[in-house]
């Protein structure tokens, strides 16, 4: 099919989907669908060229007063291999799937994304900055599937009431669709329309469709109760709370939370982080995750953003442990063009903490304009901060995205007040014919502070990145690859002061291979220039230069066995380039079963010239190795319930090179002060038994076991490992019944 052609065709008014009553069984009933919009024209997105499928996809569209219902028919012969394991919810991989992505507004802001396997699997993702995917959300929506020797087939129907939806004008919306189906065996992709999230903008393009406007209320009450057995500290613990939802209109929903439990039933990966730059954590507790994409406002690079809402229910100011959360609410809703969402949560104990947001958006057609607003009160410190945020997004065609953000904050501590800003630009452009570019500019102010709050890895920092990439397809049937995207980028890092922190250049390259697997390589050079960050505050470091390399590489199961390996290099050190390390892993996978499988880890890592602050402005250079082990069980009973096993653990040696402090100009001096070598070892246990009872209703058995030490003196990385799973700072067993009543 020609790609010019068919984007015409697109371009054609689409007819008004009717309502009709479907029964979600899989088996797409001609009678049922018979009103519906029927969709033929997928094409091939991954790799992007517009190809016709190999493999016949069709889907219906059908908009009811019960949701917007979604039909897919998928062929898949004998021929093709079928990825038939079941998967836990959101798990990803190499997997037959397809996925319906709505934008239940049609302005580009903010979509979601529901997928199901060909065993039954789902996944829901929040869609928000064009392509950026959350998991972290889990929305009550219904689907079922059904297998035949020619193909497989699913049906889905997505309540109105999973998202806040503004108020159309008349009796109809415009809602944005895309459509795709992924062939797990080697990774094409079909979807309509001809778009694909590799490109800058994706969300804006989805295919516009006018669709009878249908409203639908409910309101949810989720009381939970939790019981803990601590065995090592002694006693346990019982408590009971609620979660609520209304939503009594499209335009109006609220979200509260009553004595919330913040237990850990999902485990976080053990990181081990001398570092200056904190370590980020995603969030799976419900209410936090329950429509939060308006919140989701990014500001910096990486995972930086203006909410992160791991600070509530976090450490505690006075250092007692977690912070005990009373109550929480959100708000999200429309008044006209305008989206406005509002969230407040407060922890009750002495030391706890007050926390505000309120975020506004306006869509303006190809501009968007958006505000928000964060207040955190923390007594035990005498610290109010508040920060003030204005973003604006500019798409004047499909080719060219232009996004700008201004950030101001305002601390008052103990009667001493600091401000600040902040701002940044990217435009990204498509320049045809598979190339495009992107210019960003950063800028965070010394005295910046986000964190009572949001995420921001550093301020006192100005950045200037432009990237040149290249998409190329069309590879020859005997190539490994069906496609593939080189990155070529060149940076500039300073702070404040006009201090060059470095100078960098890189070229990455991303792609995807005919057995459905990927690969990923890259090289980045940094300059000599200075680290400001490492002595937390007790003076800049000069620094040589630096090198890193990676190479990922990743095959889908084929028979039993699914593999990644990777290896990275990286000299960071004083040693600059001269003294590089190296990193190798392995992580292979074994399906016992379609329900049964076990996942390994295991990778070393050794670092000749390792730099670490050892207070005041004294630094140690060390030479280290580290090891990792993981072991991951996972078994699907049935689609009710789960049993996971997850064990991690690492051991650490470094053994001193030279001490060192900072002298003048930032020159590392070499001293013979007595800084000690050391070792550590981690362990993180976790045995978790779930039993679904209903759509979002829950009884979690969960045993978790870990600790952490660190001593003074080098040992043999064989007798760290081996004495890990003698660690025992924490011993618990939980038992959490959650049960969600709706109308």
């Amino acid at each position: 099919m020609n790609p010019p052609h068919f984007l015409a065709a697109l371009a054609l008014a689409a007819a008004s989907l009717p309502a009709a009553a479907v029964t979600i069984d899989g088996r797409i009933d001609a009678t049922e669908w018979a009103q519906a919009r029927h969709v033929t024209e997928f094409v091939r997105v991954q790799p992007i060229d517009g190809a016709e499928p190999a493999l016949r996809t069709e889907a219906w569209l059908l908009a009811t007063p019960e949701g917007l219902a979604v039909a897919f028919r998928a062929e898949q012969p004998p021929g093709v291999p079928r990825t038939t394991q079941r998967t836990r919810r959101d798990q990803g991989g190499a997997l037959d799937r397809v996925n319906l992505m709505v934008d239940f507004d049609g302005d580009g802001r903010t979509g979601y994304d529901f997928m199901v396997t060909v065993a039954g699997g789902i996944s829901d993702e929040v869609i928000t900055s064009e392509r950026n995917f959350n998991t972290d959300w889990d929305g009550d929506w219904h689907r079922a599937v059904q297998q035949d020797e020619q193909g497989w087939s699913v049906e889905m129907l997505v309540p109105w009431y999973v998202a806040p939806m503004a108020r159309p004008d008349g009796g109809e919306r415009t809602i944005g669709i895309y459509l795709d189906r992924v062939v797990g065996s080697t990774g094409e992709r079909y979807g309509w329309p001809f778009i694909s999230y590799q490109n800058p903008t994706f969300l804006s393009e989805f295919h516009k469709v006018r669709v009878p406007h249908y409203e639908q209320s409910l309101i949810a009450v989720t009381p939970y109760v939790v019981g803990v057995h601590d065995a090592v500290g002694g006693g346990s613990d019982f408590d009971a709370g609620a979660d609520i939802f209304w939503k009594p209109n499209g335009q109006f929903q609220l979200s509260a939370t009553l004595n919330p439990d913040f237990g850990q039933v999902e485990s976080d990966d053990l990181v081990v982080n001398f570092g200056a730059v904190e370590t980020f954590f995603g969030d799976k507790r419900p209410f936090f995750t329950e429509n939060q994409g308006l919140f989701d406002v990014p500001f910096g690079a990486g995972n930086s953003r203006l909410l992160y809402t791991r600070r509530i229910g976090g450490p505690a100011d006075d250092g007692s442990g977690a912070g005990d959360v009373t109550a929480a609410v959100k708000l999200n809703g429309s008044l006209g063009q305008v989206r406005y969402g509002l969230l407040a949560a407060i922890e009750g104990d002495e030391a706890g903490r007050d926390f505000y947001a309120l975020r506004a958006t306006r869509d303006f057609g190809d501009q968007d304009l958006g505000v928000m607003l964060s207040r955190v009160d923390r007594p035990f410190l005498d610290r109010v901060a508040t920060v003030y945020s204005a973003d604006h997004l500019w798409t004047p065609d499909p080719a060219w995205v232009v996004r700008t953000q201004a950030v101001a904050s305002s601390v008052d501590q103990a009667g001493t007040r600091s401000d600040d800003v902040g701002a940044q630009l990217r435009i990204d452009h498509a320049l045809g014919d598979g190339w495009r570019q992107q210019l960003y500019l950063l800028h965070l102010g010394d005295e910046l502070q986000l964190n009572d709050i949001g995420y921001l890895d550093r301020n006192n920092f100005n950045y200037v990145r432009y990237e040149l990439a290249k998409r190329r397809n069309g590879f020859a049937e005997g190539s490994a690859y069906s496609s593939w995207e080189t990155r070529w980028a060149v940076s500039n890092r300073r702070n404040v002061q006009g201090t060059v922190i470095a100078e960098a250049a890189a070229i990455n390259r991303s792609s995807d291979r005919r057995d459905g697997g990927s690969e990923f390589w890259e090289v980045a050079a940094w300059s000599s220039g200075h680290d400001d960050l490492i002595t937390r505050g007790n003076g800049v470091l000069r620094v040589p230069e630096k090198l890193y390399a990676s190479w990922e590489r990743s095959r889908p199961r084929q028979g039993a066995w699914a593999l990644k390996g990777w290896a990275r290099v990286a000299g960071e050190g004083l040693d600059g380039a001269e003294g590089t390390g190296l990193e190798l892993g392995i992580e292979p996978t074994l399906h016992l079963n379609d329900s049964l499988t076990l996942q390994a880890t295991a990778s070393v890592k050794h670092a000749p010239d390792w730099l670490l602050w050892r207070g005041g402005d004294r630094l140690g250079s060390f030479r280290a190795d580290t090891a990792r082990l993981g072991l991951n069980l996972q078994w699907q009973l049935g689609h009710r319930q789960e049993l996971r096993v997850k064990f991690e653990t690492i051991a650490l040696d470094a053994r001193l090179r030279q001490a060192w402090q900072v002298g003048p100009g930032g020159r590392p001096v070499p001293t013979n002060e007595p800084i000690p070598d050391f070792s550590l070892t981690n362990l993180g246990f976790q045995v978790r038994y779930r039993y679904e009872l209903a759509p979002l209703s829950d009884l979690y058995v969960v045993y978790g076991r870990g600790g952490a030490l660190i001593e003074d003196g080098s040992r043999p990385l064989a007798g760290l490992l081996g004495e890990t799973t003698s660690l025992r700072d924490a011993e618990q067993l939980l038992i959490k019944l959650s049960y969600r009543f709706a109308n």
